[in-house]
């Protein structure tokens, strides 16, 4: 990796303690608003499709992409009629208990293609990240393997060689249905960026359906004719723990906190910091909070430097949606966003970014840059 750079565009560097250590270094030149797509993408429709994640039948609702309206939601509730929850190969999602197994005919759930909404810096990437997760992570009937999902990442123009770096995104099975539940920066640069694609799967094996998902780090770079994909980093959450602490207990059962399958495999490891769980609870009293990335599937390093980032160390955790309203949505209030900021801060984090500049707190306390204009991420000495 290279040096750290300058404080990203949009965030005046503080006077004190040196730069938030999970603020990515400041691209060459700032992101453009929109880029055209990469050939090989699909154009994208007049309006984004609003891609309602498939939630899970149970105590807790399923987070969306980010223009997915309730109504969207409760519509695909239907679809999870019969399918249960278990290992799919990818990170396991967490579910009901005393949920009944399903019967052979039961059906995978209907999924929607993620589309970039507004408010996006670079919709090309993150929609180039998106499709090839979606076509690496879901097939029909009799198309199962590797032979063909490399037919399908070929279709889209891009190596297939990255069919071999899927893991659990790739499980066995005879048929696979994929829904992304959101598409975040973990850094962006003028020519090189880092999208995490947060997703849930359901495949089928026989007889036997299961529920999974994964946290896939797509790294990407742009050429003169857009962005091509480079590599794919699928999160490894690890084995869970025999015993975990009070405080993550509460935050895996705590029905305002919603955490997609590798944030819940992190916390049920025992390697995610007490701060974290802590901080999650005290914010879930005041908000519903919709978590995208905690440890597993982050960069190991702070996008574009050599800095070690607090995700990876159990440390920080990021938020895409607050109060049902995402965070990249310029309809959703600048006012909510800045009071909860200020709130995760006074939950003690010493490392807020997201898309507002805020002034106060301690030196470098908060930050604002292009990475962080789709998520809140709070961060955590220990």
């Amino acid at each position: 990796m290279s040096r750290p750079r300058a404080a990203s565009a949009g965030h005046p560097a503080a006077p004190g303690p040196p730069p938030a250590p999970d603020r990515p270094a400041a691209p060459d030149a700032p992101p453009q608003p929109s880029r055209p797509i990469a050939p090989g993408a699909p154009p994208q429709p007049s309006r984004p499709a609003v891609p309602g994640a498939p939630p899970q039948p149970g105590r807790r609702p399923v987070p969306c992409a980010p223009a997915a309206p309730p109504p969207g939601r409760r519509a695909v509730l239907g679809a999870l009629a019969g399918v249960a929850l278990g290992a799919a190969g990818c990170s396991g999602a967490r579910g009901p208990a005393g949920r009944a197994t399903p019967s052979p005919t039961s059906a995978l759930p209907r999924t929607t293609p993620w589309r970039p909404g507004p408010g996006e810096v670079e919709p090309a990437a993150k929609l180039r990240a998106v499709q090839v997760v979606e076509a690496i992570g879901a097939w029909p009937e009799g198309h199962g393997g590797a032979a063909a999902a490399r037919s399908r990442v070929a279709a889209l123009g891009l190596p297939t060689a990255l069919v071999g770096q899927a893991g659990p995104l790739a499980p066995a099975a005879d048929r696979a249905a994929l829904q992304v539940v959101f598409a975040q920066y973990g850094g962006i640069l003028s020519r090189s960026a880092s999208v995490l694609v947060v997703c849930r799967q359901w495949t089928r094996r026989g007889g036997e359906v299961a529920s999974g998902g994964t946290t896939v780090d797509v790294r990407l770079s742009r050429g003169a004719h857009g962005w091509t994909v480079d590599a794919l980093r699928p999160a490894h959450p690890g084995p869970p723990a025999r015993a975990l602490p009070a405080d993550t207990r509460a935050a895996l059962s705590d029905a305002r906190i919603t955490l997609p399958p590798a944030a819940v495999a992190d916390l049920r490891g025992g390697r995610v910091h007490g701060s974290v769980t802590r901080a999650m609870r005290t914010l879930a009293r005041t908000y519903r909070i919709e978590v995208s990335v905690v440890r597993s599937g982050h960069p190991l390093d702070v996008f574009g430097t050599d800095r070690p980032s607090d995700h990876p160390r159990g440390r920080a955790f990021d938020v895409w949606r607050i109060d049902g309203h995402p965070v990249v949505d310029p309809a959703t209030s600048r006012s909510l966003i800045e009071r909860f900021m200020r709130a995760a801060a006074a939950a003690g984090s010493y490392n807020v970014g997201g898309p507002v500049p805020l002034t106060g707190g301690s030196p470098g306390q908060f930050f604002s840059d292009a990475t962080h204009h789709d998520h809140v991420h709070i961060g955590f000495r220990a």
